[in-house]
């Protein structure tokens, strides 16, 4: 059986809006050795089929069905959790369509949670309604802890930037489902039907990606390509399995 691969988007296949050299030709060498793999990301803004269109449109040829992101997640989460719930949405249409997908109900009204994710403008009126549905009782679930964000004209505030706001503000703690969180790992690779044990992690953050493949038992690759240089892992308390420049040396 070929080892089933997730590959983190940013820094490891695309960088801002440019395809990393090699990011092509790994793609084609997964599917012509029949290897299973999904694209994670932490970004909950966009569904598969908007990032796969994004993707496609700088000449990267990745599927919708291939894209798994943290909304995804969380929506599959609280299913487990509270089938056919309510929940509370701060966040565009890649969380929205997510949760409905799995059954539950948008509402202000007594939802069973409140859930958080990247939004284009934070909105204080819905921020202020999440922290009082918090402190009333609802369930406080966020889809990334990521506190920034790139965009092409520079930082912007995170879900996890936010999540700090409503917590410092209700008291009360969010449960993140995204990276470094191992459950979004574990939730990914029952998608795919595939176990941990013969699972590789791609991805260029230490405390997400490389953390993440750690905590979920499967082999890691540390790529360069992104925001990590190799002088700064040996100041984390674990290690990449390997460490290679970019995808471009992976071989299935």
């Amino acid at each position: 059986m070929p080892k089933s691969y997730l590959i983190d988007m940013d820094g490891v296949l695309v960088s801002g809006r440019t395809i990393i050299p090699g990011a092509n030709e790994f793609i084609e060498r997964l599917k012509a050795h029949g290897a299973p793999h999904l694209v994670l990301t932490n970004n909950s803004l966009y569904t598969p089929g908007d990032l796969a269109h994004r993707l496609q449109s700088i000449g990267l040829d990745i599927p919708a069905e291939r894209i798994f992101t943290s909304a995804l997640a969380t929506a599959r989460f609280l299913q487990s959790q509270r089938p056919n719930g309510k929940a509370f949405v701060v966040g565009e249409s890649g969380l929205t369509e997510a949760v409905h997908s799995v059954g539950y109900i948008i509402t202000e009204f007594e939802p069973d949670y409140v859930v958080l994710g990247e939004t284009h403008s934070y909105n204080i009126g819905l921020i202020t309604k999440a922290i009082r549905l918090v402190v009333s009782g609802a369930r406080f679930i966020a889809t990334n802890p990521d506190p920034s964000g790139p965009t092409e004209g520079g930082l912007v505030p995170g879900c996890g930037a936010m999540a700090a706001l409503i917590q410092k503000a209700s008291g009360m703690s969010p449960y993140f489902v995204g990276k470094p969180n191992p459950l979004m790992i574990r939730i990914a690779l029952n998608h795919l039907g595939a176990h941990s044990e013969n699972a590789v992690m791609i991805g260029d953050r230490m405390e997400t990606d490389i953390l993440t493949g750690v905590a979920s038992g499967t082999e890691t690759i540390l790529v360069l390509s992104g925001v990590t240089r190799r002088e700064d892992v040996h100041r984390f308390p674990y290690e990449p399995t390997h460490i290679v420049p970019s995808v471009a040396e992976i071989e299935p």
